[in-house]
């Protein structure tokens, strides 16, 4: 067993960018242990992660705000505070605050990360640039 004692308010949150686009930052909550990491990340409007999966699975649970989550394939479904998702082994995905608020969510992540290339804006609001186009 181990105690992970609160959030050191020593420590800055480190922000996010090699892997996200826009503003993000995170705080850990829980370093890698047994192959499990913990952080809080908040997503500035219209920011998100790149495409990625994880080996074993991962858990979000959105305490703030309002955001999207999509997998491949798939149109981006809408998450708001208080919604859980859990996203299984393997599945290629992202997630991020919605282009008209932030997001805040606890992700608990398990296994290793693969992250991918960086989400289009055609992938992040689909509906947007089929405007965008029809009105070009």
């Amino acid at each position: 067993m181990k105690v992970i004692h609160a959030r050191d308010n020593a420590s800055p949150s480190e922000q996010r960018s090699s892997t996200f686009s826009g503003s993000v930052w995170a705080d850990p909550v829980m370093p890698t242990t047994d192959g499990v990491t913990i952080n809080t990340v908040f997503f500035a409007p219209g920011a998100r992660t790149y495409w990625h999966t994880h080996e074993v699975g991962q858990v979000l649970s959105v305490t703030a705000g309002s955001g999207w989550v999509c997998l491949e394939g798939e149109e981006p479904q809408v998450i708001r505070t208080g919604d859980v998702v859990w996203i299984a082994p393997g599945e290629r995905h992202w997630h991020g605050a919605s282009d008209t608020s932030y997001m805040v969510h606890v992700a608990v992540s398990i296994g290793k990360t693969g992250w991918q290339e960086e989400v289009s804006d055609k992938d992040y609001l689909p509906q947007l640039a089929s405007a965008e186009e029809a009105s070009a």
